[in-house]
């Protein structure tokens, strides 16, 4: 009876020491992509890279229509779960602020990623990895006015997205001029239609699209006003179309954000946190970096999956 003991006794002692062994860190990533998005696929992609190499669990969250109210209870949802660590995007932080502070009150270590570098500390977060979005915008347009640009427009699909407001005025002023914006929504049909819409009666020697929402649909619009090759045009990150436009020579360039950062580096960095208590001395730029016909062979092979 004695050994049957000891036998069940070392059996739950090991079953005990064995969870210990396999228990993983749990990380809540919530953003503001829509569904239809597809330029996230390269920070999906890449978290779940990182949760693999790491051996931690990643739960990805976002609001199906981009919708910032239902993203503040997405991420007051995650806080409720108790994670070890959270990832957030910051769209607007009026909107998310209280759900982010509220997450920081609770004790969970938060990292801020793609939009509201400017407002990530004063939230709370540890840190932001991203792009300075106002100083590509600002770079892309001296690059056009360098290429005689005088005039612009700035094809927006989420004009509810502050660090996208802020390409277009970055844009603007390296360009020399007042902001110019178009509201053209997610979907793509309704993009070309509005692009095509503006361009027939309105003449600009530059385009600036902030995505490729925007860029995808506005390649064709180009091509069939005939304008492709002839208004400067440039965008924001990569997609295959983008790829494709720029070696063709109907996109000038593309300001690449390198997500492939904002997905693996807040996972590695969480991690870092919660097993050991270290943090990197200061936040992180993941961009930008411009693609043109020069260097796109090197971006082709991974566009729209690491790149």
């Amino acid at each position: 009876m004695k050994l049957v003991s000891k036998i069940i006794v070392a059996t739950m002692l090991l079953g005990i020491f064995s969870s210990i062994a396999v228990a993983k860190e749990r990380i809540v990533f919530v953003t503001h992509a829509t569904d239809v998005d597809t330029w996230w696929n390269v920070i999906k992609n890449s978290y779940k890279m990182a949760a693999k190499d790491l051996n931690v669990d990643v739960e990805y969250r976002n609001p199906p229509t981009g919708n910032l109210t239902e993203m503040a209870r997405i991420i007051e949802a995650a806080t409720a779960s108790k994670p070890d660590g959270l990832v957030v995007t910051i769209p607007d932080p009026d909107a998310l602020g209280d759900a982010i502070r509220g997450a920081v009150a609770s004790g969970i270590p938060v990292i801020s990623v793609n939009s509201g570098a400017q407002h990530s500390k004063a939230l709370g977060a540890l840190m932001h990895i991203g792009q300075p979005e106002y100083d590509a915008g600002f770079a892309a347009g001296e690059r056009a006015k360098a290429a005689g640009a005088k005039s612009f427009i700035c094809v927006n699909h989420q004009m509810f997205n502050q660090a996208l407001e802020e390409r277009c005025k970055g844009f603007a002023d390296g360009l020399g001029v007042a902001n110019n914006m178009l509201d053209v929504g997610d979907d793509p049909t309704i993009v070309r239609t509005k692009v095509t819409a503006f361009l027939q009666n309105n003449k600009v020697d530059a385009i600036l699209t902030v995505g490729p929402n925007g860029a995808d649909p506005t390649i064709p619009a180009l091509r069939e006003l005939g304008l492709n090759g002839k208004v400067y045009f440039g965008t924001f990150d990569v997609s295959p179309a983008i790829v494709e436009a720029i070696k063709s020579g109907d996109l000038d360039f593309a300001i690449d954000q390198q997500p492939i950062f904002q997905g693996y580096l807040p996972i590695l960095v969480l991690t870092l946190n919660i097993r050991y208590g270290v943090l990197p001395g200061n936040s992180i730029n993941s961009g930008p970096g411009f693609i043109t016909k020069e260097n796109v062979a090197k971006v082709e092979k991974y566009a729209g999956e690491f790149r």
